[in-house]
């Protein structure tokens, strides 16, 4: 019975998934079009992209709060880049290079002041935002070249270039997290930090590591959306972290730590874009995808604590 109730809770976002797929293509006649499913896989490449970072950091134990301060920091500094007449490929490395340092420096500060990280990374999250502003005046940055549209609106072999973008980034993040020591001393650290510090393992070091890659992979996301709007803009980003967190949640991962995975939190992303997408065909407010969005995210954590309360 518990291996039904365990294998039942593993497909639920795959099914949910299926679901609002079905439920969408006969709601709207405008969902299932070659246009709107190309513009769905744009716009959820930045989610998936961010989620990505944020599931090796959940898996660990912790979480970011200041990924959408850190795109829009990326971004900004990638195209401020640009501007200056570097080549596209400097530019979207100093985005990435960015989110990494931003990411680093939010590790350093959860592993050496032994404080929570979800107050570190509500404190950044208004740091890098002021940096984002203060570099840039509350001016966005608009001289960027025409070619750096590719990498968020281009296509390859008729596919979406970010789709391609997304399929490595997951790939290597799954490589991580299944086949590598980090990954392995990530799910230990975040289902117990203790025991992980008594068999040996450099909690801080990984817990570093960890912070880092979500913030490239951050930094990633702000250069795909500064692409997609061609402008760099200090505001951009706003929000996005709860996005963010929230595609790992519904995707299985666990806001205690110790359990996440690429694939759910792939599927989590694609629900939350299918749910905008969605609401933006039937003309349903942002206000209120903000309250679905919120009640979501309380479902899927019921649903995980339930889950748990059970096992024990």
């Amino acid at each position: 019975m518990k291996l039904k109730a365990g294998m039942l809770q593993r497909l639920l976002p795959f099914l949910s998934l299926i679901i609002l797929f079905v439920a969408l293509s006969i709601a709207s006649p405008y969902f299932l079009t070659a246009n709107n499913l190309t513009s769905v896989a744009r716009q959820t490449a930045v989610f998936n992209t961010m989620a990505l970072g944020m599931t090796i950091v959940i898996i660990s134990g912790g979480i970011d709060l200041s990924v959408g301060s850190i795109l829009g920091l990326s971004g900004l500094v990638g195209t401020m880049a640009l501007e200056a007449g570097y080549p596209i490929v400097v530019g979207v490395l100093a985005g990435i290079v960015i989110g990494m340092l931003c990411g680093f420096l939010n590790g350093l500060l959860v592993t050496r002041l032994r404080i929570p990280p979800f107050v570190v990374t509500l404190g950044t999250l208004g740091i890098y935002r002021g940096l984002a502003l203060i570099f840039s005046n509350g001016l966005p940055v608009h001289k960027i070249p025409a070619a750096f549209s590719f990498l968020g609106e281009g296509n390859l072999l008729g596919i979406p270039f970010v789709a391609w973008m997304l399929v490595i980034c997951a790939v290597l993040v799954h490589v991580v997290l299944e086949h590598t020591r980090l990954g392995r001393y990530a799910f230990a650290i975040g289902s117990n930090k203790i025991a992980s510090i008594y068999a040996g393992i450099p909690v801080d070091f990984h817990i570093t590591a960890v912070y880092a890659i979500g913030g490239a992979l951050t930094g990633l996301a702000g250069m795909i959306e500064a692409s997609r709007l061609m402008t760099g803009q200090p505001t951009a980003g706003q929000g996005y972290e709860l996005q963010a967190i929230a595609a790992v949640v519904i995707g299985g991962g666990s806001l205690n730590g110790g359990e996440g995975s690429v694939v759910g939190t792939l599927i989590g992303a694609f629900i939350m874009g299918l749910l905008s997408n969605g609401a933006d065909l039937l003309n349903i407010s942002n206000y209120w995808q903000q309250v679905i969005i919120g009640s979501v995210i309380i479902l899927a954590v019921t649903l995980d604590e339930v889950r748990k309360r059970r096992a024990v």
